[in-house]
């Protein structure tokens, strides 16, 4: 298994003058869960090198076991800070794509067209692409193998509007990924604000929030198991 992972480039949260990025737990979780099953993971993002790192995503209430052992992995933080620039990506050399969210994605990622072309080269290949939280953005402009929108009737969740406006940045963000998702044809479900739901729809995977990031990777490896 050879798994690609893409983050966001971007860390300016809308003209708040506070910082973004991705988020932590959402690379993590999911990194450690494709290590353990065997699969050597790449990392890639639109500018290479470091990544952002969303500063609220490294706060006291949001670690968890992934991000503690994050942060005592010396090895994967050089990994992390040295990551692929995205035009330098060959989709034909991976078996899937994983992309973190973090609010960053809804700036860049969804409009990046090399993150647009690697996404709609492994879906032509019949591989599976997997997006958690905000990261379902990459796929608003991707588009499947008859130029429709990728998403339109496919199941798909993301980050709720609900949720957006427990974080208070409603009024921050470029637009409410729920709703572009549903205007793009996707048809869209959700559970109760910061539950695990991860939504399997043929090779398409996605998860709704910070929490379902590692069950979004289990379900792709056990696709990629199948395969």
């Amino acid at each position: 298994m050879k798994i690609l992972m893409v983050l966001t480039s971007h860390s300016e949260l809308g003209e708040t003058g506070h910082k973004t990025g991705f988020w932590i737990e959402e690379f993590a979780a999911p990194y450690y869960v494709f290590k353990e099953a065997g699969a050597e993971i790449i990392l890639a993002s639109p500018k290479g090198g470091q990544p952002p790192i969303d500063p609220k995503s490294d706060a006291p209430e949001n670690q968890t076991e992934a991000t503690k052992r994050f942060k005592e992995d010396k090895e994967l933080q050089e990994e992390l800070a040295a990551t692929t620039p995205l035009h330098q990506v060959k989709a034909e050399q991976y078996d899937a794509v994983f992309f973190p969210g973090g609010h960053g994605p809804l700036w860049d990622l969804y409009k990046n067209q090399d993150s647009i072309q690697l996404i709609e080269s492994l879906w032509k290949s019949k591989k599976p692409v997997v997006a958690v939280c905000h990261a379902p953005a990459v796929l608003l402009n991707a588009k499947d193998e008859n130029g429709d929108p990728l998403v339109k009737g496919k199941n798909v969740t993301g980050f709720t509007n609900t949720e957006e406006e427990a974080v208070g940045l409603t009024d921050v963000v470029p637009y409410l990924l729920e709703d572009e998702l549903k205007v793009k044809g996707g048809t869209y479900s959700k559970k109760e604000d910061w539950a695990v739901h991860v939504v399997k729809d043929g090779l398409l995977i996605t998860g709704q929030n910070p929490a379902s990031s590692e069950e979004a990777a289990h379900q792709l490896v056990q696709l990629l198991q199948k395969k």
